[in-house]
């Protein structure tokens, strides 16, 4: 489905991934610094994928240029896990784009996210999404600890 968003300054597709879309995803990830054992292999990243409600892609020119993954009941709560956009393709609407089409239409859903870099919190609050005090974090165990 194509998104047209007059803020967007590349034309675009975002839609829902597809079996063909994921090795590019996974290689998008790693560009841009997703190394941990979540995307890492294939197989584990394609389970990862399978159990999420929500995973788009926006594509440029036949290119996948921009990820986004979610989590959602659909009735109360979201949490938006992976965003990521090619660096070429940054500051031209593609993450608004990939944002705006993961959490939907519903403003019902409370949606959380971890960001925990401090460059990235003007983006999301653009988006409306506020700081939180609400939230709190159990890790993951890294693959050393288990």
């Amino acid at each position: 489905m194509l998104r047209p968003n007059s803020n967007v300054t590349c034309q675009m597709e975002v839609r829902e991934i597809e079996a063909s879309d994921v090795e590019a995803v996974q290689r998008l990830l790693f560009e841009n610094g997703w190394t941990d054992e979540r995307v890492t292999g294939l197989e584990q990243f394609r389970a990862l994928l399978s159990k999420s409600q929500r995973a788009l892609v926006a594509v440029h020119e036949g290119k996948v240029i921009g990820f986004a993954r979610a989590i959602c009941d659909e009735l109360s709560n979201g949490y938006v896990s992976m965003l990521v956009v090619a660096e070429p393709q940054r500051r031209k609407g593609v993450g608004r784009a990939l944002v705006n089409a993961v959490i939907g239409g519903n403003n019902r859903i409370s949606w959380m996210l971890r960001a925990s870099d401090p460059e990235v919190a003007p983006f999301y609050e653009k988006l409306g999404f506020v700081r939180s005090t609400a939230a709190m974090e159990r890790p993951r165990a890294k693959r050393s600890d288990t």
